[in-house]
């Protein structure tokens, strides 16, 4: 039991981790563009609007991805508990490997809206360019 505490301990982290850094991006980007911290690509360091905006949409993709995937992960542990160590390491691995995808899958669905919304300049585009 102590081993199953542990793996759902260390696969709860990844939905928590979305949920905060998610709802954080949500509400503010950091404040200057900068190569340690946030969601940091060519496209979203081009000018504070289109980080403040990358920001946004990939922190509401990964709260909401975070909400989804944390009952799923207690679920997933559930089916396991009582089982083996080695049942547990592989259904723990599985859930990992699946809340990787969303993590950082983020990229997609976040330069494409970037791109959608602005030019390769960093410019918004007008309503009838969308």
């Amino acid at each position: 039991m102590p081993f199953w505490i542990f793996m759902l301990i260390f696969d709860l982290l990844i939905p928590f981790t979305m949920i905060g850094f998610g709802r954080y991006f949500m509400k503010t980007a950091p404040k200057k563009i900068n190569a340690l911290f946030g969601y940091r690509t060519s496209m979203s360091m081009k000018n504070q609007d289109t980080w403040q905006y990358a920001h946004h949409y990939s922190g509401r993709f990964w709260y909401r991805s975070g909400i989804i995937l944390f009952p799923l992960t207690i679920l997933g542990m559930l089916c396991v508990i009582g089982k083996t160590n080695d049942s547990i390491t592989a259904v723990g691995l599985i859930i990992c490997i699946i809340q990787m995808i969303p993590l950082l899958g983020v990229i997609i669905p976040t330069e494409r809206a970037l791109r959608r919304h602005f030019d390769e300049d960093g410019n918004k585009r007008s309503e009838n360019q969308i």
